[in-house]
């Protein structure tokens, strides 16, 4: 029997704070160099320390901390966004009746219709004087134009660097010059009980400020949001500072003005507030957004190992469970990473075994699974850490150089549909009654590129990529994102050509080496 671990939610539910539905169809803008240096966040992103403003403590003894002053330096830095997903013609097809039989079209009617654009609402925080604001993927997710409104009304068409599904977390940039900034803190700093605001377009009330204090750090809650969209990098700060929908992307604040997290989730029995709110951590934040900033996608650092805290039940079955727990007294060890199986050609290999238990990265204690996947992720590709692991009853202390997911510690670059080669569209209703298909992508041109190299031509109707059905190019590109972030790199193509010849390619997505 397998069990998972999770929240036992009850009636109440994880939210997304973001107030209807929006996305991403603008691509990466930025060229990447292959031989450039990884840059740290503070010095890709030029703030305005004139910010930061320090708190007072109050004459009264009800109000113990004075948090006016940290709402009015960071409220003009939070802002509107309203992303916006245009209609679009979609082809759908009835159910056969009777008649459909007897007139030789068993599959049905097809017809043309016209979806209505949907608007989304959420929040974002200037980070750079120049324009850059983080916010959150599922506020920009699928949109195809984004309006970014200060808190002086003013507005800008914004445009996406870069997005990061697996921390929820985007990266985007107006136009312009000496935009007000909010001082990023250190995450690591924040205490349990410690006084935090929460800034936001809550219902798209803007300029909203709520407070409350820091009830929980390094928080995992699983991958329980109702609509499947939560991050599954998990080490939120929990806080009950009132956030409801439009929160999402908005500023958690320290009692200094200083930001220390990207607000994200909501966790309430009704879907507005009446539990308590999640933030992505600064310390998270600033590795992820200058990643994107210089590469176009994230350099994510993986230890190449399996397991989990003493405490988490990991989809393991109860045998696995009651040995971790023998392990642990056996050890002695109450808290860490039980490593259960250590991934071959991973960053661990030949120097982590079954059955370790790491207790600190880099000298800080990992009391859970969330503790690592927070440390891990202020890391790139080629950093050195230090693990202190307990075998055999003793402590022992390793070093160990982080890989990727591919298994080595190169620059992972963000790749569009321009890699292909190629241009493509959903194939006509002509094709579809001729061929008697229901859905293909058809290859309107090739020139130079990986279509090309792998010997796919004009006319080419692709139905399968990776065993996905091809109904949209955005299936394509899907895909395509999808194997150049996996080891293998490759495409297998299924398909036809118009004669009714079917055929197959692979298609190596891997650049090649000039050596």
């Amino acid at each position: 029997m397998k069990k998972t671990a999770k929240i036992v939610l009850g009636v109440a539910a994880v939210a997304i704070l973001s107030a209807g539905v929006a996305g991403v169809t603008a691509y990466k803008v930025l060229q990447h160099n292959d031989n450039e240096q990884a840059v740290a966040f503070d010095e890709l992103f030029q703030q305005n320390p004139d910010n930061l403003q320090l708190a007072a403590f109050g004459s009264s003894a009800s109000q113990p901390v004075d948090l006016t002053q940290a709402a009015e330096s960071s409220v003009h830095a939070v802002v509107h966004i309203r992303s916006t997903q245009l209609g679009r013609t979609e082809t759908v097809r009835t159910q056969p009746d009777i008649f459909d039989f007897f007139f030789g079209n068993p599959q049905g009617q097809e017809r043309q219709i016209r979806t209505q654009p949907r608007v989304g609402y959420g929040s974002g925080v200037i980070i750079s004087k120049d324009g850059y604001i983080v916010t959150n993927n599922h506020v920009v997710e699928g949109a195809d134009e984004l309006t970014v409104k200060l808190n002086d009304e003013r507005e800008f068409k914004g445009r996406i660097v870069g997005t990061d599904p697996d921390t929820d977390l985007a990266l985007l940039k107006i136009e312009g010059d000496d935009f007000p900034t909010i001082p990023v803190g250190d995450s690591d700093a924040l205490k349990v009980g410690e006084w935090v605001l929460a800034v936001g377009n809550p219902f798209s009330l803007s300029s909203t400020v709520t407070a409350g204090i820091v009830s929980a750090k390094a928080r995992s809650i699983g991958s329980t949001a109702s609509n499947g969209q939560a991050a599954t990098i998990q080490s939120f700060i929990q806080t009950d500072a009132a956030i409801n929908q439009g929160n999402s992307g908005g500023a958690l604040v320290n009692a200094k003005g200083e930001l220390v997290g990207i607000n994200a989730m909501l966790y309430s029995p009704t879907g507005s507030y009446s539990g308590y709110g999640f933030a992505i951590p600064t310390n998270i934040m600033k590795k992820i957004v200058a990643d994107l900033k210089q590469y176009g996608a994230v350099q994510r650092a993986l230890l190449g190992i399996r397991g989990g805290d003493f405490t988490t039940e990991l989809m393991m079955s109860d045998k696995v469970v009651e040995g971790i727990k023998k392990q642990a007294e056996e050890l002695g060890v109450k808290e860490g990473i039980y490593v259960s199986e250590v991934v071959e050609g991973g960053s661990c290999a030949g120097i982590l075994q079954e059955k370790d238990v790491i207790i600190k990265m880099d000298g800080k204690k990992l009391h859970k699974f969330s503790d690592l996947q927070e440390a891990l992720a202020e890391h790139r590709p080629g950093d050195k850490v230090k693990l202190t692991i307990v075998r055999d009853k003793k402590e022992k202390e390793v070093t160990v150089t982080l890989k990727n997911s591919q298994g080595n510690t190169q620059v992972v670059k963000d790749r569009g549909m321009e890699i292909l080669g190629a241009a493509f569209k959903p194939i006509s209703n002509d094709l579809k009654r001729r061929l008697n298909l229901s859905y293909g992508l058809e290859v309107t041109g090739v020139s130079t590129g990986k279509m090309k190299e792998a010997g796919i031509r004009k006319s080419f109707i692709i139905l399968k990529v990776n065993g996905a059905a091809m109904k949209s190019v955005d299936d394509l590109e899907a895909e395509l994102k999808a194997a150049t972030n996996s080891p293998e790199q490759v495409l297998f193509i299924t398909g036809m050509f118009p004669s009714g010849r079917r055929a197959s390619y692979a298609v190596d997505l891997q650049e090649q080496s000039n050596e």
